[in-house]
Parts: structure tokens; C-alpha cells; sequence
């Protein structure tokens, strides 16, 4: 019979509980005043003129990257743009004075409605087509039987034209990179 050989095991001692570190004196640190740094000068923003508690009438016109909301509201022909008049806010451009006005022209309503417009995104062209389609849309919640008028004309639909993505390999959507050829 083989005889098992005995083992002893040893107990590991316990590790010595640790001491903690004694705290630092704490040093009083003199804390001079801060010289005061000059107040910044802050611009007041201009206000949102308020819409009149009328009856208002809302449409939203797209054109590429603009965006313009519409608000008109029963009045003298007032037009106002970001804050801004009609002629200052379009630069005087007749071209674009002429395509914004012309909803109310098909639907004979020049003078009838004071038009209220915040304008975003995109360029001034862009955002006065923007605009005559947001107008479009306002004056269709006005008057439902003006859709036959502005349809003909092309007042309703919005412009789908859009800038293409750029795609990956090349410059621009399409545009690719030079190629020499020696």
C-alpha cells in the first residue's frame, strides 16, 4: 500500500493592518481680491414687432435651402421681411419685388393684406420665391376659390429643384478631378 505523505500547511499571516498618513497641516493662503475685469458690452436685440391680434393667416414657402414664413393679416399692404421693409430687405431688386407681389396681382388683392415674414436659409432670390409661395399658401386659407387662379399661373407649386450631394471620388456631385495624362 502506498503511503500518502503528509503535508503540512502553512497559515499565511495576516498583513499588517495599515497606518494611515497623518493629515497635512492646512496652510492659510491669502486670497487677494480679483481686480474687476471690464463688464462686457452686450447690444440689445432688435424687437420682434408683434402680428395684431386680427385674423392671421399662416403659409410656409421652400425655395432650395430658404425657408420663409408667412403671416397675413387684412390691412394696407404692408410688407415686412425679418424686420426689415420690402424694397430695403430685396435691395431694390425689381425682378424679385415683382415675383413676390405677384399672388396678389393673379388674385387682385394688391393693397388688401399687410404681410409679415421671417426668411432663413439660402440666398435673397431663393428666399423671395420662398416668399410669393408662402404668400400663395396664406391667401388659399383666405379665400379657397383662389386655387383655380394661382394654380394656372404656377403660384403653388413649389420649386423642386435642389443642389445635388456631393458624391464620394469626386470634388462636387459630378465635378471629378483633373486628369493629366502625362
Amino acid at each position: 500500500m502506498a503511503e500518502k505523505k503528509k503535508t503540512k500547511t502553512v497559515k499565511k499571516a495576516a498583513p499588517a493592518p495599515r497606518k494611515k498618513k497623518a493629515a497635512k497641516p492646512v496652510e492659510e493662503q491669502i486670497v487677494k481680491p480679483k481686480e474687476p475685469a471690464a463688464a462686457p458690452v452686450y447690444t440689445p436685440r432688435p424687437k420682434k414687432e408683434k402680428l395684431p391680434k386680427e385674423q392671421k393667416y399662416y403659409g410656409t414657402g421652400r425655395r432650395k435651402e430658404a425657408v420663409v414664413k408667412v403671416w397675413i393679416t387684412p390691412g394696407a399692404g404692408k410688407i415686412v421681411v425679418n424686420g426689415k421693409s420690402f424694397s430695403e430687405y430685396f435691395c431694390g431688386r425689381k425682378v424679385l419685388e415683382y415675383q413676390v407681389l405677384q399672388p396678389f396681382a393673379v388674385t387682385s388683392n394688391q393693397g388688401r393684406f399687410d404681410v409679415y415674414a421671417e426668411a432663413y436659409g439660402g440666398g435673397v432670390p431663393a428666399q423671395a420665391t420662398a416668399l410669393s409661395l408662402g404668400i400663395a399658401r396664406a391667401l388659399l386659407k383666405v379665400n379657397p376659390e383662389l386655387r383655380i387662379k394661382m394654380k394656372r399661373e404656377g403660384l403653388l407649386r413649389r420649386d423642386p429643384r435642389m443642389k445635388e450631394r456631393k458624391k464620394y471620388g469626386l470634388k462636387r456631385a459630378r465635378r471629378a478631378f483633373q486628369y493629366t495624362k502625362r
